[in-house]
């Protein structure tokens, strides 16, 4: 981070918003460099005309400096890291320090005037940010978990890890009270059907059928068992939790949300529910740096790429710098919208007839409905089958 037009003592202390934190001794040097952070960030915002701000972190570690360059009307763009690193490939040695990363994002500053310009955050993208970036991290944790759980199970009862898919509830219930093969024959189907519908499993019966059935295959007591059983219980009952902060997490989302007016237009349109809607918002913000459809595709990566040479002309390929996130949503969505009647599922069917491939019919039509998307936004208005009357002059 750093102005444009800086000596290379301002380049060096100006990284510090990007210095470790390693023990004592780093908590020492940070404190030591925060002053003077400030102070760099005031000599530039007191210098007024003729400087431009770059960064290389965009996110919540640069927040404070982006707010205080932003509410002084100062200009800031953003430089992806992987552009700085291979700039740096072009600079003599191989060493790799701050001062040598902010003089390599101050010429690129410099020599490029086509980097993406830092708007101010609002507060609903923001808290969309922070609850999106939350929820992801609670489902990698519950995937961890489950993955951990199946592991262990295998080790007490093979045919009861095959029996259950606990990525739902009924298994997860089961095993935070029984977990060997012998403490569910010992329960017997009537006793372990009534305790499972106490505790709100519908069909209680049927999985009550199933787990004596897998724990009566097996009549063998495997080494390190009763450990295991409790790590098992200790598995399921995390994950069980992790299921009610996921439920509290989508809650939030949904509430904010629905406080912007784009988020009925979303929802109108098929397959776009609360939580894709809240990650597309979360990432393009107002969609102020997105000129056209076309602009917000190739975001998404879902615009081909020229690769023309010479007399090879229109050699086009999927790009490889994109958001993979959002090109996540809008697969997804176009994933669900072709499940459903409409002219998404028409369309989905004709590129199939066509001779694509399950993965490149969805991606067509994923780049088909972020033009309905687009403008649907424009115009503000919900989706409907009927395509729109043309309004006479």
């Amino acid at each position: 981070m750093l102005i444009e037009r800086c000596d290379p003592s301002l380049t060096k202390a100006s990284t510090a918003e990007r210095s470790s934190d390693h023990g004592q001794a780093g908590r020492e040097g940070w404190g030591r460099t925060l002053s003077t952070r400030h102070q760099l960030i005031w000599v530039g915002i007191d210098a007024g005309k003729g400087h431009h701000w770059a960064v290389d972190i965009s996110s919540r570690p640069s927040a404070l400096l982006l707010t205080l360059l932003l509410a002084h009307g100062q200009p800031v763009v953003y430089i992806p890291g992987k552009t700085v690193n291979r700039m740096t490939g072009a600079y003599l040695g191989e060493g790799k320090t701050d001062a040598k990363d902010a003089r390599v994002i101050a010429d690129l500053a410099r020599l490029r005037r086509d980097f993406r310009p830092i708007a101010p955050s609002v507060e609903l993208t923001s808290g969309l940010q922070l609850l999106v970036g939350y929820r992801q991290d609670l489902i990698a944790d519950r995937v961890q978990l489950i993955n951990r759980l199946r592991e262990i199970l295998v080790g007490i009862c093979p045919a009861l890890e095959r029996a259950f898919e606990y990525r739902k509830r009924p298994g997860l219930v089961l095993l935070t009270g029984y977990q060997t093969p012998a403490a569910i024959r010992r329960m017997g189907v009537k006793r372990l059907a009534d305790w499972l519908a106490r505790r709100n499993i519908r069909t209680a019966v049927v999985f009550a059928e199933r787990a004596v059935e897998a724990a009566a295959s097996q009549h063998t007591a495997l080494p390190g068992e009763g450990l295991a059983a409790k790590l098992v219980k200790e598995l399921a009952d995390r994950i069980l939790e992790l299921d009610e902060r996921i439920k509290e997490n989508e809650q939030a989302i949904t509430a904010l949300f629905r406080t912007d007016e784009r988020a009925e237009i979303i929802e109108s349109l098929p397959g776009m529910g609360q939580i894709l809607g809240a990650e597309f918002l979360a990432i393009v913000g107002d969609m102020s740096t997105h000129k056209d459809a076309g602009h917000l595709a190739a975001h998404a990566g879902l615009a081909p790429v020229p690769r023309d040479s010479g007399r090879r002309t229109n050699n086009l390929h999927r790009p490889k710098h994109y958001n993979r996130r959002l090109r996540h949503i809008f697969y997804m969505s176009a994933h669900v919208s072709m499940t459903l009647p409409g002219p998404s599922q028409e369309y989905y069917c004709k590129k199939r007839g066509e001779g694509l491939i399950h993965t490149q019919a969805v991606l067509s039509l994923a780049r088909r409905r972020v033009d309905v998307l687009w403008a649907m936004l424009r115009d503000k208005r919900l989706f409907t089958t009927a395509p729109p009357v043309p309004v006479s002059a």
